[in-house]
């Protein structure tokens, strides 16, 4: 019997590192199953938030639609570490900058997006890191 309890405990544990496994990588998404890379979109709005956050960061912008109303945009990057290697830094994006913003629509049709590019009034353009299978190609 003390034979089974020994097996029992490791069996456990597998288990639960399986599943703690399973869900770490559940909560992470393919490019492909949230943006279409068929649905390019370039705006041009003021930043009002910028989360550094892993596994990705988000830029918000406040964007004119074409009926004159504001719309906040929510741009998907790559996470902080990828920004950082990029040239990246916190103080790039203070609210109110006012940007271009190159990236692909989302699947849901909402307004948010993955941003290939984010380019700077005075022409600098940062690269977003993100996973767009041909983002090479933009």
């Amino acid at each position: 019997m003390s034979g089974m309890r020994t097996l029992g405990y490791p069996a456990a544990m597998a288990v639960t590192v399986a599943l703690l496994a399973e869900t770490a990588v559940g909560a992470h998404h393919s490019f492909a199953a949230e943006f279409d890379e068929t649905r390019p979109i370039k705006v041009t709005g003021k930043v009002i938030e910028m989360k550094w956050s892993n596994p990705h960061a988000w830029i918000y912008v406040d964007v004119a639609g074409d009926d004159g109303k504001t719309v906040k945009w929510g741009f998907e990057t790559g996470g902080v570490n990828a920004l950082y290697r990029r040239g990246w830094r916190k103080d790039d994006l203070p609210v109110g900058t006012v940007v271009v913003i190159d990236g692909w629509r989302a699947r849901n049709g909402t307004s948010t997006a993955n941003a290939f590019s984010i380019t700077f009034p005075d022409g600098r353009r940062l690269f977003a890191g993100t996973s767009a299978p041909k983002a090479d190609e933009k």
